[in-house]
């Protein structure tokens, strides 16, 4: 058991060390793309599913409470929260339009759409970032292993390197907390 601990403690320290050397310029190009949009009297709009619809409402929560210094909320929401939403729009129009749905209904022009799926490949993500996108709304990708077909939809990308879903998720709540990190700095200059 020591070993396989051992083990996942390496395999999470290598891939955030595989996110220093490759990603630092898409998490400040994420971070002032976001801070941007809230500047500009916008906001943050994240969805995904699982452990992603988690990380939707951990990132949202962090900015609508406070990450490490006090400051005014931010206007970020989670599309995972409303289960009258989801149960209704995944009823009537199938589970693939959840995201889609709030999206048209909720998103507009300068916010910004942040989908995440450790696959890159998840239905619903995809048809939400779709609509983001017809809308006008900027957008960013979460996604892991090669970034599937989320990659080529998002006007950024960032990838955690990794093909383990918990590895994936790992960097991405880190990312997340990064970005969180800039905003506020960005906000108190």
């Amino acid at each position: 058991m020591r070993d396989k601990i051992i083990k996942d403690i390496q395999d999470s320290i290598a891939a955030k060390e595989a996110l220093l050397q490759t990603h630092v310029p898409l998490i400040e190009k994420a971070a002032r793309l976001i801070f941007d949009s809230i500047r500009r009297g916008n906001k943050i709009i994240f969805f995904g599913n699982g452990g992603s619809a988690s990380d939707s409402q951990h990132l949202a929560a962090e900015f609508v409470g406070r990450y490490e210094s006090e400051r005014k909320g931010l206007p970020a929401i989670a599309l995972t929260t409303d289960t009258s939403i989801l149960t209704a729009v995944g009823n009537d129009y199938g589970f693939e339009k959840i995201f889609e749905r709030q999206i048209e209904a909720l998103g507009k022009e300068g916010d910004v759409a942040v989908g995440i799926s450790t696959s890159g490949n998840s239905r619903n993500v995809l048809l939400g970032v779709r609509k983001a996108k017809d809308l006008g709304l900027a957008t960013i990708g979460l996604s892991g292993r090669s970034g599937g077909e989320l990659k080529s939809l998002v006007d950024l990308v960032l990838i955690a390197p990794s093909h383990k879903t918990s590895r994936i998720q790992e960097s991405h709540i880190l990312i997340g907390h990064i970005i969180c990190e800039r905003v506020d700095e960005l906000l108190q200059k």
